[in-house]
């Protein structure tokens, strides 16, 4: 411990920036990502309907989250570290587009590899869609980078959430040729992205073709910062491999446990999902001012009570114990976010695209992993055996101290 107070001068705790916050960029860069996201939970909330149409297994549905999920996140790094070099501020309505040719074919989808390949489509605008609109996030922050974040997150988590609300009053009644309805959702998304295409574009002209100057500062050891980057990954695995099990599953063992209908069962998720949206706002601001490894440490270990406690619940603790679990581990993701863009600093894109591909990837592995323990044992094991991944967050104690209390 002694190693890490040491260490805890050697990053600034975050660079001042001259420029004011631009609220009207953070605002229009969370409603894109809003729409984004809730396009995509589409795909998760319809999967009662998918399983139903093609008799598909829980390994299989497990499969469509695993193919979505691991385009979105294989690509994001390699985005974020090429538009590091040569930022693209128009890739962002370019990768909406994939978004919305992926919707439609779902639509349309006539097979399970139609699926596939409509989740892989909408994956590969994922990949565009984060790193980059995460780097705006930052140019646009004004030095608060943690409250940039969450304005930007809150906008995906709130998007997520409303998939399922939309699932159950649009599509289940009337079937899944009617995702054509919500083509309108990316198509908005691309208009406002090219308003922010021409502010990022702008912003490169008025820094000689540089989004961002960062300052020379004394870095960490390079083992440091890979073991530090471990211990991220770590955390991000026990947080997104548990949401995985939420966001996949939670309908089904809802459905199997306390024989609820689909279109309750779908209110529920909504609602866990709408509490990740408002605990999301919480870790930003709060890691500005305190810093963030506090607000990290708080976040991922202390779920861990709840997620113990939930495999035991009734149907009503159920579902008060998903909303208090979806507001304390929303807070992490911002955190741990910007803690790493500033243990690397200068490599926005590529930190950024790590760390959401990764997200995208642990969901989509957590997603395939616990459909084949469901199909081998049963739904409620899964939940038994994910109570204890928010205990991990124990290793936050291992972290450098790389920021001061502002």
């Amino acid at each position: 411990m002694t190693n890490q107070t040491s260490n805890s001068s050697a990053l600034p705790s975050v660079a001042n920036n001259s420029r004011k916050t631009s609220f009207r960029i953070l605002g229009a860069i969370s409603v894109s990502h809003m729409l984004n996201d809730m396009t995509q939970s589409l795909i998760i909330a319809i999967y009662p309907m998918l399983q139903g149409e093609f008799s598909l297994s829980f390994g299989q549905i497990g499969l469509i989250t695993l193919t979505y999920q691991l385009t979105a996140s294989l690509l994001q790094p390699l985005i974020g570290l090429y538009t590091d070099k040569h930022p693209k501020p128009f890739s962002l309505p370019i990768g909406m587009g994939f978004t919305l040719v992926g919707l439609i074919l779902l639509a349309y989808a006539s097979s399970f590899h139609m699926v596939l390949l409509a989740a892989a489509l909408v994956g590969t605008g994922s990949s565009v869609f984060h790193p980059e609109s995460s780097r705006v996030a930052r140019m646009a922050s004004g030095g608060r980078h943690g409250m940039a974040q969450s304005i930007f997150q809150v906008g995906g988590n709130l998007g997520s959430s409303l998939g399922p609300l939309l699932a159950a009053a649009f599509i289940a009644p009337y079937g899944k040729g009617t995702l054509t309805w919500f083509a309108v959702a990316p198509l908005l998304a691309i208009v406002v992205l090219l308003q922010v295409g021409r502010w990022y574009q702008a912003q490169q002209r008025s820094n000689s073709g540089k989004v961002f100057k960062p300052s020379t500062v004394q870095r960490l050891p390079n083992k440091t910062v890979a073991f530090s980057l471990f211990i991220l990954l770590t955390l991000i695995f026990s947080k997104y491999f548990y949401l995985a099990s939420i966001s996949s599953y939670y309908t089904f063992y809802l459905m199997h446990k306390f024989g609820i209908t689909l279109q309750n069962a779908q209110v529920h998720l909504f609602v866990f999902l709408f509490a990740v949206a408002a605990g999301t706002i919480i870790g930003g601001p709060v890691g500005d001012k305190i810093g963030r490894k506090y607000v990290i440490w708080a976040s991922i270990l202390g779920a861990a009570p709840f997620t113990l406690i939930l495999p035991y619940a009734s149907l009503y603790w159920t579902g008060i114990l998903t909303v208090i679990i979806g507001l304390i581990m929303a807070s992490a993701f911002s955190a741990i976010l910007v803690y790493a863009q500033e243990l690397i600093p200068g490599k926005i894109g590529m930190v950024s695209g790590l760390f959401f591909g990764l997200s995208f990837g642990m969901g989509g592995l957590g997603a395939a992993a616990l459909g084949y323990v469901a199909d081998h044992t049963s739904i409620e094991t899964v939940y038994h055996i994910c109570a204890f991944l928010p205990l991990l967050g124990i290793l936050t104690a291992l972290l450098p101290n790389i920021e001061h209390k502002r």
